[in-house]
């Protein structure tokens, strides 16, 4: 038996408790895992409070990622006691997800823990730290360097935007961060930003093409967000998109892309191949010391995101929310 999150769902809308299972429930798998630490997503949030059909079948274990302890192998790849991370691949949606002591999963969707993070470091930075370096990888694919100039980070407090601010300092980076909260200035401005400027710059209907202020950005709010980013990134510059708080509609029109040269990179998470998954946390084992996030991590019980992933929601939430399983 194990404990974890379960989604249910019937006439009266969703229901997410905490449950006692048996691991024949588990999704089918050649791994199976003792979870040590899962995160809560906006993703997650979603699932677990039923605001949006991110489940595709119930009962559900929501998590869409999570780090643990290989218990059982009928894979080559990994053996029993092999730390591991797994992102994304439908966990959490199409299958049992981390929210939980036990996940069984493909071998596929695994890689090694880097040596030098713990399963805990691994989950502080988590999905959102894990697409934050993708996004940096692929504006540096695309030439951008510290030299380029400025590289703007939209939705810079939450977990993709917060990591972004801080991976992009690290490197030597110049950050702009774009946040709706005055009271935050202080904690981006920690994480590395040299300049900060309010969201609502960018959330309205804009002009197909504005001030040239940007080398490249990273963006998780799309919608009419992405459109003005777009219309205001210099000559030949280029945006990773990985989200949409703001909205899933891009109300943009052709001209950065045809007359600037302005790229735009769309950055998925969850089905990316392993050799792309190895090398953004790689990178990321490279640049983070120990205790580097500690300060934007927020560690709860299982039991205690059910309530958290209502705050995500609303906004109430900076930074990094770990779930410890065990607690």
């Amino acid at each position: 038996m194990f404990t974890c999150l379960q989604i249910n769902k019937d006439e009266n809308g969703y229901q997410t408790t905490r449950a006692e299972l048996n691991e024949d429930t588990l999704t089918e798998g050649n791994v199976l895992v003792k979870v040590q630490y899962s995160t809560l997503n906006y993703k997650d949030a979603l699932a677990i409070t039923g605001k949006a059909p991110v489940v595709r079948s119930f009962p559900m274990i929501p998590g869409i990622d999570f780090s643990g302890v290989v218990e059982q192998s009928d894979s080559a790849d990994f053996k029993v006691g092999d730390k591991v991370i797994l992102n994304g691949f439908g966990v959490g949606e199409k299958y049992k997800g981390g929210l939980s002591q036990k996940a069984r999963v493909n071998s596929d969707w695994l890689i090694p823990l880097p040596e030098n993070f713990s399963s805990l470091q691994a989950m502080s930075l988590g999905t959102a730290g894990y697409t934050a370096m993708l996004c940096i990888i692929a504006l540096e694919k695309q030439g951008l360097t510290p030299q380029s100039g400025k590289i703007l980070v939209t939705g810079a407090t939450g977990g993709v935007g917060s990591f972004a601010v801080k991976l992009l300092s690290l490197m030597g980076y110049t950050v702009v961060a774009a946040t709706g909260s005055a009271a935050q200035h202080d904690y981006l401005k920690a994480l590395g930003a040299s300049e900060i400027i309010d969201r609502a710059e960018l959330s309205e209907p804009g002009k197909p093409l504005m001030k040239e202020q940007w080398a490249g950005a990273i963006d998780s709010v799309g919608s009419h967000t992405l459109a003005n980013v777009c219309a205001s990134i210099n000559y030949g510059g280029a945006v990773a998109a990985c989200g949409l708080a703001q909205g899933m509609d891009f109300p943009a029109s052709v001209a950065p892309f045809i007359l600037r040269g302005v790229s735009l990179l769309g950055i998925d998470s969850v089905m990316r191949p392993k050799a792309d998954r190895i090398e953004a946390w790689q990178k990321l084992s490279e640049l983070l010391p120990a205790g580097e996030m500690d300060s934007i991590v927020n560690i709860i019980g299982l039991e205690q995101a059910i309530t958290v992933a209502d705050d995500l929601l609303k906004g109430n939430v900076t930074g990094r929310v770990v779930v410890d399983v065990n607690q």
